[in-house]
């Protein structure tokens, strides 16, 4: 049986992208078929070759062209993207051509602490800032709105009153890494199988 093949584009250190890869490395329907960074000197590009699956390092010019997207996703018959911390605007010619395709994972509650220039340490000093009492992650598909996609998946942590940044950092890492690689799986597999 031939496996549903997936990318990952990632723009940061990569833990997310890593343990994706960990998780589909012996799967018998999924596999990755290569790791995307636009960023060179990212540890993730040596650390995922140890793995198995190509890693293409593309500058912001490629990444930002849809056509070239596309071609190197049918090229590699790419079904499905994962975007695991990648910090560029996905193309709308792109989108248009993986409606329902691409999954995105973000460290917030959406619609809260969602938007353009929320990523990363931005969105948890925001939820700081606002006194939340809850943070989570969304998991969801993109469309041409940044965070405004379909909902697949949200799960949750308590903000503790003493919350500081690292320990919400890694509240929100253990839930990232708990839960994005086997939501990514059940999605894939509901729509192949729907």
């Amino acid at each position: 049986m031939l496996k549903i093949r997936l990318a990952i584009f990632a723009s940061g250190a990569g833990s997310n992208a890593l343990n994706i890869l960990r998780h589909f490395e012996n799967n018998a329907h999924i596999e990755v078929a290569f790791l995307m960074t636009n960023r060179k000197e990212s540890p993730l590009v040596l650390a995922a070759k140890t793995i198995a699956p190509p890693v293409l390092v593309l500058d912001n010019q490629q990444v930002s062209e849809g056509q070239f997207l596309l071609d190197i996703c049918a090229e590699h018959k790419i079904k499905y993207v994962v975007l695991a911390g990648y910090l560029r605007l996905i193309p709308k010619e792109f989108i248009l051509n993986f409606k329902e395709k691409i999954i995105n994972i973000h460290p917030s509650l959406l619609p809260n602490f969602g938007g353009k220039g929320m990523y990363g340490d931005n969105v948890h000093l925001a939820v700081l800032s606002a006194k939340s009492k809850n943070s989570g992650i969304s998991i969801h598909f993109v469309d041409e709105n940044f965070d405004e996609g379909r909902m697949l998946a949200q799960f949750y942590c308590q903000v503790d009153e003493e919350e500081t940044l690292s320990s919400l950092k890694k509240k929100i890492h253990h839930l990232e890494h708990a839960y994005f690689p086997v939501v990514i799986e059940q999605t894939i597999l509901n729509q192949t199988h729907a």
